[in-house]
């Protein structure tokens, strides 16, 4: 059986995390390593390793992230101005945890969604 990820460690309080939002399906709280002025994310409780391994039991904490980003959004004052919301799914995604979350950036223009490469 796989390790816990390091989410699930912080969902249960085992590691030290700025939650700003959690409930009994999903917990958000501020990346360390902020890429964006707001940088915050948002996983499911239960430790989903990526998209791919989504079930329909899953869909009601999966509703939950959007509500609870919304939510946040609107708490840290960038509902307005505009953010976005990323979920990386795989290696060649970027996903480096293997747990399934999904990204809050904004407090500034992000630019374009993806950087072209020649």
């Amino acid at each position: 059986m796989p390790s816990e990820s390091i989410f699930s460690k912080i969902i249960k309080g085992e590691i030290p995390a700025d939650i700003v939002y959690q409930d009994e399906l999903v917990t958000a709280f501020k990346d360390i390593n902020p890429q964006a002025p707001l940088h915050i994310l948002i996983v499911p409780n239960k430790e989903i390793p990526s998209v791919n391994d989504i079930t329909p039991e899953d869909e009601p904490a999966l509703g939950r992230l959007f509500s609870v980003a919304a939510k946040v959004a609107r708490e840290q004052g960038i509902a307005e101005s505009g953010y976005r919301l990323l979920i990386n799914t795989g290696r060649d995604g970027g996903q480096e945890v293997p747990h399934l979350h999904m990204h809050i950036f904004g407090g500034r223009p992000l630019g374009p969604m993806l950087l072209r490469r020649q």
